[in-house]
Formats: C-alpha cells, structure tokens, sequence
C-alpha cells in the first residue's frame, strides 16, 4: 500500500464498517481483504487506546441487507450496531444481473432501483453513524450532467438529495463531468481515475510495448474527452490525438476526423471513461487501423456492453482492435472474462486505500495523483524488470 507510513502516525476518524450492497459483493470482498491485509501490516498501533477500538479485524463488512417485498416495495435492514462507526456504503448502481420478484414476475434491477436501495442504507444509518460516506463507482446518471431545453437534470438532484440526506463524502471514479460536484458544494465529492491500473493491466499482459514517443500514441475518442488522453499522454511522455465530429453542410452526416500526430506504424491507445453498445469505439478504431496503426488498445474505465459481444467480436476478427481493457468497478457480463481481447484492470487495492486514507481523515494526496507511480512502472518495464506488476 502506498504511503503507509502516513496511517502509522494517523488516528482514525471512527471504526471503520463497509455495507455492501447486493449489487457490487465480487468488488466488496476484494476490497475487505485488502483493508484487512493493510491494518495487519501497520506497526504500533496502540492496542489498548480507544481511539483504535476495531482498527484490526478480520472482517469490515457490516451485515446488512435490503429486501424487497413480493409488492416490489423495499426496505433496507443493518443487523448490526452502527453507533459512533465510520460507514462507507459500495453500490454498483450498473449491475443489471440483480432480480426480485414483483407481483409473481421476476423483475432485474434497474439505476434506479439501486439507488431507491443506497437510500433506504442511508436512511437507515442516520442519526447512528459517526460519518456516512458513498461509494458509487459510475456515477448515478452521470450523463444527464447538464441540462439542455426543457429536460431533467437527474445527476445533479441525486448529489443534492444525497448531501441533504447527510453524506459526508460522496467517491466516484471517472465521472463524465466532475463539476457536476458544484450541486451540492458542501459535500464531499473525491473524483479518481484509473490510468495507473491501466497501463499495469497492459503492461503484465504484454511484453512487447515501446513506451516512447517513436511508437505510441494516446488518443481521445472525442473532444470532450481530451483531458484525460492528454494527462495519459504527458505522463508517458508521448503524443496525443482526437476525434472530432465534422458535419457535412450539405446533410445531417457527420465524419469521425482525427487531429493529432501521425500513427503510421505505432501502437495506439484509446482511452475512455466508458463502452455502451461500442459502435462508436470500434469505428474509431477500424479508422486508426486504415490509417496504419500497428496495434489498438482501448483503455474504458466503464465497460457496460449494452448489446452484447457480437459486435466486438466480429470487429476483433478483423483486426480492429487488439485489446480492451475496463477496471472491476461495475458490473461486466461473465462471457467477457472469456474473451481473448479482455484485460481486467482491477480496481480493489486503490479503492480499499481510498477508504483507509480517507477512514483516517488523512490527505488524499496519497492516492490522488498516480503519476509517480506510473513512472515507477514504466522504468521496471522498460528495464524488463520481472516484478512491475501493480505491486502498490
């Protein structure tokens, strides 16, 4: 774990406890076992000072659950003491996988129906808890960020409602438009991205890589995503590029153009926060392989998948793409750990050092800014160095 001198000297805010909603147990797990691993390894921790009371357990997650009544009503249930606890609620608002009988008819869990869920746990820990602190990988309606013409702005009233509720922090990664935090100023809104997990994923799968600006590329799929491709880019010291969408002034067509450096011969990474039904993706892609890119990666924090494989099958066979790589935080469909183009970038160990640092009020600094660390691979591969894998 990174920094973990800096927990050594700290005391934390209050016992820590996880609820885990139905919707993200895989990553909830992951994320206990290595909050148990981190409290083992710290060193002098004053076991008889009440200020570490529970601070090292063999397990974090509270016992809970929401159950839902065969009318499809709802109600969330702590079966634990939560008085005076630190509570960091984890929900995957994007699991589609979730059913529940309504009325006789099995019914699958919508957005919606996980955030009604995330609301009755917060409900039902107010007044008890020290701090109550959500965790919601993607964003809940984080693409209705703005309004346009009479229509709802659904991002925004769910920060609202959940600071008026009494969150303290709300953690997300990768959100579409991180001003959207701007709904609700006196809450706490930490926003991370993955790119350290990226490149590791890339990197420990592939041991052909030339990091340099001679032979890679990073490039934004669209204009409103050139921050992130030009962070990437700088921190691997290499160019960057973008897609923008020309409109023909004789029609409603539009044309994916490329502005950025030339490709011809380099690998290629395509970086995103995330994959719906992927048809956009792949005809930028199939466009980077017409113009001579020697390999396509396509980093997406978010990999959903709306319509299947087949599509991203079909274009794999025809070589227009070479990887894809998504983190663990939401839900992905079980055939695709099964797919030869799938890397996973595993999220578990940055989010449970998310939670400790911030269990402990300590400066998320710590974990912020992953550019340090992204050098420090980078040197171990460039080196062919046997252990640069995510080792922090």
């Amino acid at each position: 774990m990174p920094n973990l001198h800096e927990l050594e000297a700290a005391i934390p805010v209050a016992p820590l406890k996880l609820v885990v909603m139905d919707s993200a147990v895989n990553l909830g797990e992951n994320v206990n076992n290595h909050l148990v691993g981190f409290r083992k390894s710290v060193k002098n921790i004053a076991k008889n000072n009440p200020a570490f009371e529970g601070y090292l357990s063999d397990n974090y997650i509270l016992d809970s659950t929401c159950y839902r009544f065969g009318s499809g009503e709802g109600k969330a249930l702590l079966s634990e003491s939560i008085r005076g606890k630190d509570l960091f609620i984890l929900t995957d608002v994007c699991n589609h996988s979730i059913s529940y009988k309504i009325n006789g008819y099995t019914n699958y869990k919508s957005p919606d129906d996980h955030y009604q869920d995330l609301k009755r746990v917060i409900a039902a820990a107010n007044g008890k808890a020290h701090r109550v602190n959500v965790i919601i990988p993607f964003l809940y309606e984080g693409r209705q960020h703005k309004r346009n013409g009479h229509e709802s702005l659904d991002c925004a009233q769910a920060i609202e409602e959940l600071s008026k509720m009494g969150i303290s922090n709300l953690i997300t990664f990768d959100a579409h438009d991180p001003s959207i935090q701007n709904a609700a100023p006196l809450c706490g809104f930490d926003n991370f991205t993955p790119p350290y997990q990226f490149i590791s994923a890339l990197l420990g799968a592939d041991d052909s890589l030339l990091i340099d600006r001679e032979h890679l590329v990073v490039v934004s799929p669209n204009e409103n995503a050139i921050d992130r491709a030009v962070y990437f880019a700088n921190v691997l010291e290499v160019n960057t590029g973008t897609f923008y969408n020309r409109f023909a002034s004789h029609s409603a067509s539009t044309t994916h153009e490329f502005l950025g450096d030339n490709v011809d011969g380099k690998d290629v990474i395509i970086i995103n926060d995330i994959i719906t039904t992927g048809k956009s993706m792949i005809e930028k892609a199939r466009r980077l392989k017409e113009m001579n890119a020697k390999r396509v990666f396509i980093f997406c924090t978010f990999g959903l998948f709306t319509e299947g494989l087949a599509r991203f099958d079909e274009a794999y066979e025809q070589c227009c793409f070479d990887r894809i790589i998504t983190t663990n935080l939401t839900y992905r469909i079980p055939e695709l750990k099964s797919r030869p183009y799938y890397i996973e970038a595993d999220m578990s160990k940055f989010l449970a050092s998310i939670i400790d640092f911030m269990n402990h009020d300590s400066s998320m600094a710590n974990v912020y800014t992953p550019t340090d660390k992204i050098h420090r691979i980078l040197n171990r591969y460039n080196n062919r160095e046997d252990d640069f894998a995510i080792n922090e």
